[in-house]
């Protein structure tokens, strides 16, 4: 079997340091034909952006895709909600979950699969100030020491 290639097109960089990721879920993107050229081109950020349920359906909400240059008038909304493929069973889940605790539904990435423009959501908890401040104190001493192992 021929292993799943992935062009990852957009990361969400920030959101391993503001939240943390309890599960993941990948989720197909509908897409218009403007919106899919300008995402192979890279014109895509989600760096604000969340998931939303509305209706029994998944939203992406925020989700900014620039305009294709090249389209005439057959042009899109760079903002608008875009709709998310997920199983029925899946956002029956996710409605329990997201009703239980504070948490929300972030894209992580958006990436193209066999063709298909998917996106990669992440169940997460936004971490408090105090965690941020740990982790980076961790992320210093594991730099120090490795390079005190260089040095000797």
């Amino acid at each position: 079997m021929k292993e799943d290639y992935k062009k990852i097109v957009c990361t969400n960089k920030k959101a391993y340091y503001d939240y943390h990721i309890e599960e993941v879920y990948e989720a197909g993107l509908v897409l218009k034909g403007t919106e899919v050229k300008s995402l192979r081109l890279g014109r895509v950020s989600i760096g604000d952006s969340y998931a939303q349920i509305k209706g029994g359906e998944l939203y992406l909400m925020n989700c900014y895709i620039g305009p294709y240059p090249f389209a005439s008038y057959n042009q899109h909304e760079p903002l608008s909600p875009r709709k998310l493929l997920l199983h029925k069973k899946e956002i029956k889940r996710l409605i329990g979950r997201l009703k239980d605790r504070s948490l929300t539904l972030i894209p992580l990435r958006i990436y193209f699969r066999r063709g298909l423009a998917k996106a990669e959501l992440g169940l997460a908890k936004r971490k408090r100030k105090f965690d941020k401040r740990e982790e980076i104190k961790k992320r210093d001493e594991e730099r120090r020491i490795l390079k005190g192992y260089k040095i000797r």
